[in-house]
């Protein structure tokens, strides 16, 4: 290995973990305030007398807006660099949260959604991109540290909405812009490590951009990939939106034991996040694909007839197994177009949220017209487009041959 490979490798090395886990904290953060607007939806429906199709509408409102920007965000990026970007993002989920929290009609929500969706398209690409640097060559395990962060802060949200948000109102959402403004003087220290990653590595060699494979068999693998980011977003959209109005309407419980219960889904999806990046590095990412969506069909197919304490159960296991995927998926992704990490963390976050965002308002439609049940019933039968796994080439040697070694 020659020694302009190894320099930025060690640079990395010696500040992973510090700059891992700050990001990690800032997800948990970014996403801690996101789930705050499908936590109270229950609330929000009751108060502003809302079909389920205009709660649909706030999801992609938020998720919309995210899902258009951030491509855009980081193939800007990939070219310049913007290492104060994420303070900046940061600042627009703040204001966001004060015009939910002290909105006075559907309007300025569906307007205080938007800004956290802003926030968020400015956050996940840069945020992605600043991890593969801190990385070390452990692309996996960088991406489930970062991601994990997301998904523990989604999980805790519906606490925080349950025990705060409900009993003392709408006005305490805006409260939480204080966790942002944390945020906020976090990433700005990001950045500061951002800009000096920068400037020690100005003369080193950009990363290859070489094409490991065909650009045809390259088109093919991204259909692949896409179609299943559709599938794990669209059945995770029937959780996170309509997940507390399905246990309510179903088995009878409060709106309070409906939040715990999502909080046990999302603290799920946490854990695999954690299990699926490592599993990747070890045994490849379209292996870890494979067991995460295909693993889901049983549980996805028993869970509409289960009783409560399996229907608890099975949203636990459905959500190790499909949140395990989505590491896996955008190294697989980054690995197969090298040198535009921004570009493709920026494609398959947006299309994450820009999914989840009109499944959300086509399942609230659904759920209008035919039940929420129906729409359980229904979107059991997604995890079969797991099968297309089989289409995916096997990066494993190439990946192997990319990264940098580590000692």
């Amino acid at each position: 290995m020659t020694d302009t490979t190894a320099k930025p490798v060690l640079a990395a090395e010696n500040t992973a973990f510090t700059v891992l886990f700050a990001l990690s904290f800032c997800h948990m953060l970014n996403d801690v305030m996101q789930s705050l607007i499908a936590a109270i939806y229950p609330m929000l429906k009751d108060d502003y007398h809302l079909s389920f199709w205009q709660i649909g509408l706030l999801t992609m409102a938020f998720q919309v807006t995210a899902s258009v920007l951030q491509p855009l965000v980081g193939l800007y990026a990939d070219k310049r660099p913007l290492p104060y970007s994420l303070a900046f993002g940061m600042g627009s989920t703040m204001l966001g949260l004060l015009m939910l929290g002290f909105a006075t009609q559907y309007e300025m929500l569906l307007a205080g959604a938007a800004l956290i969706g802003v926030g968020s398209a400015i956050f996940h690409p840069e945020a992605s991109r600043v991890a593969r640097m801190a990385s070390g060559g452990r692309f996996g395990l960088a991406q489930s540290v970062f991601q994990v962060g997301g998904n523990a802060g989604t999980a805790i949200g519906p606490l925080l909405a349950a025990f705060i948000v409900v009993p003392r109102g709408q006005e305490s959402v805006g409260w939480f812009s204080l966790m942002a403004l944390l945020g906020m003087v976090v990433l700005w220290q990001i950045g500061n490590w951002y800009m000096r990653y920068l400037r020690r590595n100005a003369t080193r060699p950009k990363p290859s951009r070489e094409l490991l494979l065909s650009r045809k068999r390259i088109v093919w693998a991204l259909v692949v990939l896409i179609t299943l980011v559709f599938t794990k977003h669209i059945y995770m959209a029937a959780f996170t939106s309509y997940y507390t109005f399905f246990v309510i309407e179903r088995f009878g419980v409060t709106i309070q034991e409906s939040q715990l219960l999502l909080f046990l889904f999302l603290g799920g999806a946490a854990a695999g996040v954690v299990i699926g990046g490592p599993l990747g590095d070890r045994f490849g990412a379209k292996t870890v694909i494979w067991i995460s969506i295909l693993g889901v069909l049983p549980f996805a197919l028993a869970l509409p007839f289960a009783n409560l304490f399996w229907t608890a159960s099975f949203s636990v296991l459905i959500a190790v197994m499909l949140s395990s995927a989505f590491p896996a998926i955008i190294v697989f992704a980054q690995e197969l177009i090298p040198g535009r990490v921004g570009m493709v963390a920026g494609i398959f976050f947006g299309l994450a949220f820009g999914l989840g965002g009109i499944g959300a308002v086509a399942l609230g439609v659904l759920a209008d017209a035919q039940g929420i049940d129906y729409v359980y019933r229904l979107t059991s039968y997604l995890p079969f487009l797991g099968l297309l796994t089989v289409f995916l080439p096997d990066l494993r040697n190439g990946q192997a041959e990319a990264r940098p070694m580590r000692s």
